[in-house]
């Protein structure tokens, strides 16, 4: 059972290729601090969609120099060498969060009803922590 749940925002064109099976990597700026294998992550996918899509379960997270962190996740990543040196650009490490368990909620939950659920909700810029039992009230 996971300890710790996560809200991260995904670009559509992203979130679309992790619940196709076609990502199975999540590119990072920042570690969370506290993700785990096992942990949840769900997904909140940002404009224009503004919905809460779906989720996965973390397998690993790693966290390399940019050159090795490529190695480890070109063929997995879902993006092109140019979209991550642009992503990554002015960093020297990244982190790879490793995908596993990805499911899709019935029905997309829409930020206006995300909002109506939780008092003072938004979607996060990057991630931010939460509780499955937080999520679970959104449905």
């Amino acid at each position: 059972m996971a300890n710790n749940a996560v809200l991260m925002s995904i670009r559509p064109q992203y979130a679309s290729k992790i619940f196709d099976g076609t990502k199975t990597v999540e590119l990072r700026r920042i570690k969370p601090k506290t993700l785990n294998s096992g942990d949840l992550i769900f997904v909140y996918v940002s404009s224009p969609v503004k919905s809460l899509f779906g989720a996965f379960r973390v397998a690993h997270v790693v966290e390399k120099p940019l050159p090795t962190l490529w190695k480890t996740v070109k063929n997995h990543a879902g993006v092109s060498y140019a979209e991550y040196s642009k992503y990554f650009d002015g960093v020297h490490s990244g982190v790879a969060i490793f995908i596993k368990d990805v499911w899709l909620l019935p029905k997309p939950i829409h930020l206006s009803d995300l909002k109506k659920e939780v008092d003072g909700f938004y979607p996060p810029q990057s991630f931010r922590y939460t509780t499955i039992q937080q999520v679970q009230s959104f449905q």
